[in-house]
């Protein structure tokens, strides 16, 4: 990369034409599915006509090469001289991929020594888009790994085209000053720090609210400061919580080429339908939840949706449907994958489980806890290994990567009529909406997403079964008693749950009854860790101020749940021996 090149301006050419080539790709699905749409025809034409521009303006020879040849391909498409065929979709949607590969590149190279290297790959694919035949239809084409070859050669006498790289300048200044009252860019590093000052400022105020000072005091004209500064506090943290949510549509669109591409995969015709993709949650969510979303896509694309033949036999339209659409919901975010498909086979669940040992028997197991098996890891009911999927890997990962964000995910599924799973989320993971419970003099916050419901036990529904310790029976199912006062070394807890709480949390096979001494009301907390002195602490995901100052500790359900049931399997082990 050249000495004296602009990184401020590089670093906005890669989060803008980034944007570009985003929204070229969505616009190229529309056109697969309505050839004759002329809007997506334009707006993919326009992304890659601006790439072009300003690449080439920047010194990105080879980008902006690449970007002329799909634009012309377009531009024939544009024109009527071609037809928009499935040889050519895939020849647009690869130039995309290309184009992504090339702003990765440049961003590389930003980062490290300024060397930037051209993708495997394209040489061939940029003779392959300028020669496109119809004829043909984009069949042949194969893609060797080409040498690695600098995005940046020094420019030649008569190679760039002054006069358009100006214009494209001049444009790039106009649309900069046209729009500079209505967006702003930040570095998220700023925006994190903003949220964090605010967080604390949060904390403070608490603190000062909290204070027995300020509740005992006859001064009403201070309280009512106090409280109106809370009011001001709040609202800011909104606001800036605000400026750190982006919206599912990007992810989204991913996932629509997710769906094509493995349908064209597996021989299938799918229509895929999105609802709620203008949903914000935290960005710092939206990478933690694209993976699992592109295994579950995959998954039900190529296991639950029928082959064409199979639907027909079964009385269905030969085109499946999958449907993602997110809400809200109890203060929360719920993404749901919905197909309609051939559903989870309770009997080949059962059997695999048996065979890996995951259960000993399915008597008085629900449909959903029979279900929840198949997130353990190397579970598969595939019959054969593809490409695609089978192996196994992958809902376990699924599992993984959402409760890193405090996530749950429920499944629902009839034989012949389809799958749901719904993932709940929370809109960020700075704050958390918590329920405040006390152990002893310990105060401990259980997130809100993972609570199902508390309640006081009649003796009637204890008792204590061998091989799984105390139980409790509520409508009909038989839940695990866990003491967290055992577990976390809590002293002066209450010992019988006749006299405390049980609270109900987790999901399917893993639904525990926790034990507690008392609720002291939801509450909404900044999360923060607990710092490099104390490391990490199973069980425990990170700890909150609360208003008297004092630290309380956010559980991390998922985690507390395995770490009992790691010391449960231990002491049966024992007692077997």
């Amino acid at each position: 990369m050249a000495d004296d090149v602009d990184r401020d301006l590089l670093s906005d050419f890669i989060a803008e034409s980034g944007e570009c080539v985003t929204n070229s790709e969505s616009a190229l699905l529309q056109l697969e599915e309505n050839p004759t749409d002329e809007e997506a025809v334009n707006t993919v034409f326009r992304a890659f006509h601006t790439v072009k521009g300003t690449s080439a303006f920047l010194g990105l020879t080879r980008v902006a090469e690449f970007a002329h040849e799909a634009e012309s391909l377009l531009s024939r498409v544009r024109d009527k001289e071609i037809s928009y065929t499935r040889g050519c979709a895939d020849l647009s949607l690869r130039s995309v991929d290309m184009l992504k590969d090339l702003l990765a590149a440049v961003e590389k190279a930003l980062a490290s020594d300024g060397r930037c290297l051209l993708p495997a790959g394209y040489d061939e694919l940029k003779d392959a888009v300028a020669g496109y035949d119809p004829a043909r239809d984009g069949n042949g084409v194969t893609l060797a790994v080409a040498a690695s070859e600098d995005i940046f050669p020094v420019a030649r006498d008569g190679e760039a085209d002054a006069p358009a790289a100006a214009g494209q300048q001049a444009n790039a200044k106009a649309r900069t000053e046209s729009s500079g009252d209505a967006t702003i860019r930040v570095r998220t590093d700023r925006l994190d720090r903003l949220i964090d000052m605010v967080g604390e400022l949060v904390i403070a105020q608490t603190i000062i609210a909290g204070d027995d000072t300020i509740d005992s005091t006859t001064q009403h004209e201070l309280q009512r400061k106090v409280t109106h500064a809370g009011k001001i506090v709040r609202e800011l943290q909104d606001l800036s919580m605000s400026m750190r949510m982006v919206p599912l549509r990007p992810t989204f669109q991913k996932l629509a080429r997710v769906v094509r591409d493995t349908a064209a995969k597996a021989g299938k015709t799918v229509q895929f339908i999105t609802e709620g993709d203008d949903v914000e949650i935290d960005r710092n969510m939206v990478d933690r939840l694209s993976d699992p979303l592109v295994h579950m896509v995959r998954n039900a694309v190529d296991h639950g949706v029928e082959p064409p033949q199979e639907r027909q036999a079964n009385g269905k339209a030969p085109m499946g449907i999958v449907r993602l659409r997110a809400y809200h919901a109890s203060g929360n975010v719920v993404v749901e994958l919905i197909d309609d498909g051939r559903g989870l086979h309770r009997e080949k669940i059962v059997k695999k489980g048996l065979e890996k040992k995951l259960i000993e028997t399915d008597k008085g197991m629900s449909d959903s806890d029979v279900f929840n098996l198949i997130f353990a890891p190397g579970f598969s009911t595939a019959e054969k290994v593809t490409d695609i999927s089978g192996r196994g890997v992958g809902m376990d990962v699924v599992r993984r990567n959402l409760e890193v964000i405090r996530g749950r995910i429920d499944i629902t599924s009839a034989p012949g009529h389809g799958t749901t799973f719904a993932i709940r989320l929370p809109l960020t993971l700075a704050v958390t909406d918590g329920m405040l419970v006390r152990v002893g003099q310990e105060r401990f916050i259980v997130p809100l997403t993972h609570i199902h419901m508390s309640f006081r036990p009649e003796p009637s529904m204890l008792s204590t079964v061998a091989g799984k310790g105390e139980v409790v029976l509520l409508r009909g199912e038989l839940m695990p008693i866990v003491r967290l006062h055992r577990l976390f070394g809590v002293d002066d807890a209450v010992q019988s749950p006749l006299d405390g709480l049980l609270m109900i949390v987790g999901d399917g096979n893993r639904r525990t009854a926790l034990l507690v001494d008392d609720l002291l009301g939801q509450q909404q907390v900044v999360a923060k860790t607990l710092g490099e002195g104390l490391g990490k602490v199973p069980g425990v995901s990170g700890g909150a101020i609360l208003g008297d100052g004092r630290v309380g500790l956010i559980l991390d359900v998922n985690e507390t749940l395995s770490l009992v049931q790691t010391d449960d399997d231990s002491a049966h082990r024992r007692t077997a021996a």
